[in-house]
């Protein structure tokens, strides 16, 4: 998948689209179904498959500090994206100049003149530009007068209701993460890198522990989850807390991980942690003695329930649709 920044860089090399728009925080179920179909038109017309996405997010640049936690980062987002199959993704950087667009500018230069549009794929919601105004109904009129199609998809339902980036993170922060699965079509993952820590997971505990930089994550509830942590392309089992370590009197937010049967020295490294089950709050002890045999315990039921057939990374988490 090519990833471009700016039409720029994409001069000359599309001479026809078939394009889909959207924020896609999560790449949800909703998301991968706009972008299958986006690439299947591309390849029965002889088409370049776009996915068209922003950066920074616009709610980032409208809302400013009131902006919810994302789902995905960027960096995630675009390797969602690239599993999906398409040929390009164009991440427009998003400022407020082009938040005044009208909808039929934005059309005109970015889509049309930009991406030799012909066919578009959007969102049974989806709207663009200034005031929201470039719905279904205004996109349609505008590609008779400028020569594309558009086609809108009806929203995908899992579990009676419709498949939202508000509603996956309405879990993950409820600490429903095993709900958030078939929403995604996988475990909600977090990606840090692994940095110092308090230093007590090996000495104190006994078990030590890959503690994550947090830049603005969106975390699930505070508590301790079943997790799968990928370090270099290979994945194990671990158990990872969520909180302040109330036993220590720390004050702060942290993730950290301890991975089983491993013992490998991963500071610096971009490690990805796959959230499965949530398995218990975060509590304060009486005592370290009792807080060890209590990881010891959340060791032993992580294994347990990451030993089933149902938690394994990977596969088909999507569940059942509802027509």
């Amino acid at each position: 998948m090519i990833v471009a920044r700016t039409l720029d860089e994409l001069h000359d090399t599309i001479t026809g689209s078939c394009v889909t728009i959207g924020n896609f925080d999560g790449v949800h179920l909703g998301h991968q179904r706009l972008m299958a179909r986006t690439c299947a038109k591309a390849r029965k017309r002889g088409l370049i498959s776009v996915v068209v996405t922003f950066d920074p997010h616009p709610m980032t640049v409208l809302m400013g500090q009131k902006t919810p936690p994302f789902i995905t980062s960027t960096r995630q987002r675009l390797k969602f994206i690239e599993q999906q199959g398409p040929n390009v993704a164009l991440v427009l950087e998003f400022t407020r100049q082009m938040a005044a667009l009208e909808p039929e500018d934005f059309v005109q230069r970015y889509l049309v003149e930009g991406l030799a549009l012909r066919e578009l794929v959007v969102g049974y919601d989806y709207a663009m530009g200034k005031g929201r105004r470039g719905n279904f109904e205004l996109l349609s009129a505008l590609g008779q007068q400028l020569g594309f199609g558009v086609e809108r998809l009806d929203p995908v339902i899992v579990g009676g209701a419709v498949v939202s980036s508000t509603r996956i993170r309405d879990l993950i922060q409820s600490g429903n993460v095993w709900d958030a699965r078939p929403l995604l079509g996988r475990f909600f993952e977090v990606e840090g890198e692994v940095v110092d820590g308090m230093k007590r997971g090996a000495s104190k505990l006994g078990f030590p522990t890959a503690n994550l930089r947090l830049s603005g994550t969106l975390l699930p509830k505070p508590g301790v989850y079943a997790v799968w942590a990928e370090v270099d392309g290979e994945t194990y089992q671990a158990v990872a807390n969520v909180g302040d370590n109330p036993t220590f009197g720390d004050t702060g937010l942290t993730l950290e991980a301890h991975i089983l049967d491993f013992n490998r020295d991963i500071y610096g490294q971009q490690i990805c942690l796959q959230f499965v089950q949530r398995l218990r709050s975060e509590r304060k002890f009486d005592s370290i003695e009792a807080l060890k045999a209590r990881i010891a315990d959340d060791v032993r039921l992580g294994r347990v329930i990451l030993a089933t057939s149902d938690a394994q990374p990977g596969g088909d988490a999507s569940g059942d649709e509802d027509d």
